[in-house]
C-alpha cells in the first residue's frame, strides 16, 4: 500500500487541493485583505458567501439522517451570524432589494444540482468552507479587531463580527471534530465516492475563487490609501520649504 493510500483522508484532500487552494489563499491576500481596514468591502465579502452558507446549513437539515447530516456540528451554524452582521453593516431592510449577483447564482445552481443528483457530494462543499471559515476567517477577525482598536474610530461593541464569534465554542475543538467526523464518515464511502468528493473539491475552490473575485470595495481602498500616501508625501515636501526656504 502506498503512503498516499495510507493517508486519511483530510489528507488526501487537502493534497489533491493543493494548487488550486494556493490561488484562493493569493487572491484573499491581494484582495480580502482589505476587509481589516475597511467595512465595505468585509460586508461584500460577507453578502458573497451569506447564501452558500445558509444553502448548505438547509441541505444539512433536509439531509440529516444522512452522512452529510453528521456534518452539522453543534457550534457550527453561521447563518443568523450572517444575518447579524449584514444587518449591521447593510441595515436592516438590507433583504428588500437584494439580488445575490451571477457568481453567487452560479454557485447554487452548483449546489442544487448536486443535491439533486448525489448528496453525498456536499460533503466536499460542508467540510472546505466551514474549515476554510474556522482558520483563514478567524485569522481576518483577529486583524480587524486589532485595526479596531487603534482606530480613532474605532467600535467599542465590536459589533459585525458575529460570523467569526462561535461563542463558547472552541475553535480548535471545532475543527478537530470536523476532521475527525470527515474522516469517519470516509470509511464508510466506496473508493468512487471518495475520488468524486476529491474531484468535487477542486470544484468547491473554483467556485470560491469566482465569489473572491467578485468581492467589491478592494479598489477604492488601495486608491485611498495611495491618496493619502501621496497627501503624506506632498505635505512633508511643503514642510521641508517652508522651513529650510
Amino acid at each position: 500500500m502506498t503512503d498516499y493510500e495510507n493517508e486519511n483522508f483530510c489528507k488526501k484532500l487537502r493534497k489533491a487541493t493543493k494548487e488550486i487552494h494556493a490561488v484562493s489563499d493569493a487572491l484573499v491576500n491581494a484582495k480580502l485583505v482589505f476587509a481589516f481596514h475597511d467595512d465595505t468591502v468585509w460586508a461584500d465579502g460577507l453578502l458573497a458567501f451569506y447564501e452558500i452558507f445558509r444553502y448548505l446549513e438547509g441541505a444539512m437539515d433536509r439531509l440529516k439522517n444522512t452522512k452529510v447530516g453528521l456534518l452539522n456540528i453543534p457550534g457550527l451554524q453561521r447563518t443568523e451570524a450572517f444575518e447579524k452582521d449584514l444587518d449591521y453593516y447593510l441595515g436592516k431592510g438590507w433583504m428588500k432589494n437584494y439580488t445575490p449577483r451571477n457568481s453567487v447564482a452560479k454557485y447554487l445552481l452548483r449546489l442544487r444540482e448536486v443535491e439533486d443528483t448525489d448528496p453525498s457530494l456536499l460533503m466536499a462543499y460542508i467540510y472546505h468552507l466551514y474549515m476554510g471559515l474556522l482558520s483563514g476567517g478567524i485569522i481576518i477577525r483577529q486583524k480587524r479587531q486589532l485595526v479596531q482598536k487603534i482606530s480613532p474610530f474605532k467600535n467599542e461593541n465590536q459589533d459585525g463580527n458575529n460570523i467569526t464569534d462561535f461563542g463558547e465554542y472552541n475553535i480548535f475543538q471545532l475543527k478537530n471534530e470536523m476532521r475527525t467526523t470527515m474522516n469517519r464518515i470516509s470509511e464508510t464511502l466506496d473508493e468512487d465516492t471518495k475520488n468524486k468528493l476529491i474531484e468535487e473539491s477542486k470544484i468547491v475552490y473554483t467556485l470560491n475563487n469566482e465569489l473572491i473575485r467578485s468581492v467589491r470595495g478592494a479598489g477604492s481602498v488601495i486608491l485611498k490609501k495611495f491618496s493619502y500616501f501621496l497627501g503624506t508625501i506632498i505635505f512633508s515636501i511643503l514642510v521641508f520649504l517652508y522651513f529650510f526656504k
